[in-house]
């Protein structure tokens, strides 16, 4: 089992920035990929960022790449979100999660464990 804790999200102002953070307990933090979702309402559910449990590998979703960081520090058991340039349209429930596998990529299904969500909000 992996337990998952958001904090961070708040309300932001277009061209702002947001740290989400994201701390994990239950298993060994670097076996495992971690991801950051998030879901506007009315829309569903999609992947923001990804990384390897190592850190070597990541992925973006185009709307956010060049403005939004995933990172992660598997001493301290943490993951991280850094976004910057934030746009109205970022404006989401953001979630972390956890795969059992080393990497989980976009896709939710590789992703069993999930935090409770941190409410992000762009005023344009």
């Amino acid at each position: 089992q992996v337990q998952l804790i958001e904090s961070g999200g708040g309300l932001a102002q277009a061209g702002g920035s947001l740290r989400l953070s994201c701390e994990a307990s239950g298993r060994t933090f670097s076996s495992y990929g971690m991801g950051w979702f998030r879901q506007a309402p009315g829309k569903e559910r999609e992947s923001v960022a990804a990384i390897s449990g190592s850190g070597g590998i990541t992925y973006y979703l185009d709307s956010v790449k060049g403005r939004f960081t995933i990172s992660r520090d598997n001493a301290k058991n943490m993951g991280y979100l850094q976004m910057n340039s934030l746009k109205p349209e970022d404006t989401a429930v953001y979630y972390c999660a956890a795969s059992t596998l080393t990497y989980g990529g976009r896709y939710p299904a590789n992703y069993p464990y999930w935090g409770q969500g941190t409410q992000v909000t762009v005023s344009s």
